[in-house]
């Protein structure tokens, strides 16, 4: 069974979503939008880019048993800028989407906004 995308009005009147897992544990809740059918554009976007997502690994190194009786020796410098080391980017098994053009207009118009979310919401 898949996860649910849930519409919702949060406290101060915005449109937002949450993910749910079959279980009905809430994984992931948007930031608000500023009306349905831009939240609906929203849960449309997790779509699309959630399957090709990367993961970057943020956190910092914790060993695995309890702390060394010696102190570490210096580590060396990380070859990325914020020291932390990436995790290895797995090979791509699929075409990239086309980049959309965002320099005419914005994304969330009310035109592009409607034309792209013909048929999501369900009744």
């Amino acid at each position: 069974m898949a996860g649910m995308f849930e519409v919702f009005i949060d406290e101060d009147t915005s449109f937002r979503f949450r993910l749910k897992a079959p279980d009905g544990t809430v994984v992931a809740v948007s930031r608000s939008f500023p009306d349905k059918l831009a939240a609906v554009c929203g849960i449309s976007d997790v779509r699309e880019y959630a399957g090709m997502g990367l993961i970057t690994d943020l956190c910092p190194e914790v060993p695995v048993r309890g702390p060394s009786p010696t102190p570490p020796a210096p580590a060396a410098k990380q070859a990325s800028p914020s020291g932390i080391p990436h995790l290895p980017v797995p090979p791509r098994r699929h075409n990239p989407l086309p980049a959309r053009d965002r320099t005419v207009r914005p994304w969330h118009t009310a035109e592009r906004v409607e034309a792209a979310c013909v048929g999501l919401v369900e009744a």
